[in-house]
């Protein structure tokens, strides 16, 4: 009896479904018109095509890039729902992968369509059924320039500035890491805190940031680890939300 089950479990694993990065662009797309709905019903202006500009990449990017991107609109549908006094909703996270399934990503896109309809339907918009299209040649660079500009596009939604709190929760699990992997190692953490700036500005952050990021990439190089090149992210005008991504 074990041994049939497990020939199930094997079969079933065997025939799910690949997801290319067409079908996740096709969701991601579906994503930004109804962001672009709610944008219209709150009568926001919209600049479409500076936010595509402003906010496309040229960079070799990994599955798990994009993934973090999913991980960033989820964040930023919590604070909408905050703004309009809504429960939050956790986010869904996942342990840190190498190599990430790209199928999910198109799953979290799924989280993410189902929320903005609980948000219409909590605030009472009606809801608009919008057609999926299909694509060819997208590829998981693609995804993430969308996924991107509608991440810059809910900026616009909040009707409110995206505050720094937000950025200092996701680097105290960025802290909260690197304590665990130098416990692990057994090294003893020996640093000592900068005193507070209270006149940093988000551009000093993301400067640090990117600093940080270096550090990686040289800690992945010494491991064998191909790394990302993060150095296309940089800009002059730099917002709380830049530094979150």
């Amino acid at each position: 009896m074990r041994q049939l089950i497990l020939i199930f479990l094997l079969t079933f694993t065997l025939s799910a479904k690949s997801i290319s990065p067409n079908e996740v662009y096709a969701q991601a797309m579906l994503i930004s018109d109804q962001t672009h709905y709610l944008l219209d019903y709150y009568n926001v202006k919209h600049d479409h095509e500076g936010i595509i500009a402003r906010t496309a990449v040229n960079t070799k990017l990994k599955q798990r890039n994009v993934w973090q991107m999913t991980y960033e609109i989820a964040i930023k549908i919590n604070i909408l729902r905050s703004y309009h006094d809504l429960p939050i909703v956790k986010p869904v996270n996942i342990a840190p992968e190498l190599n990430l399934n790209p199928a999910l990503v198109y799953e979290q896109t799924q989280r993410i369509l189902t929320e903005i309809k609980i948000f219409q339907y909590r605030m009472g918009i009606k809801n608009k059924e919008f057609k999926v299209k299909k694509y060819t040649q997208k590829t998981p660079l693609d995804v993430f320039n969308l996924l991107r500009k509608i991440s810059a596009s809910l900026d616009e939604l909040y009707q409110t500035k995206f505050t720094p709190s937000y950025v200092f929760g996701e680097t105290m699990r960025v802290y909260d890491d690197l304590t665990t992997i130098l416990e692990h190692l057994k090294i003893k953490d020996n640093t000592i805190p900068t005193s507070k700036n209270d006149k940093a500005t988000p551009k000093d952050t993301f400067n640090i940031s990117m600093r940080i990021l270096q550090k990686i990439k040289k800690v992945q190089f010494s491991m064998g680890i191909e790394s990302v090149d993060f150095s296309v992210f940089r800009k002059e005008d730099i917002t709380p939300s830049d530094v979150l991504l």
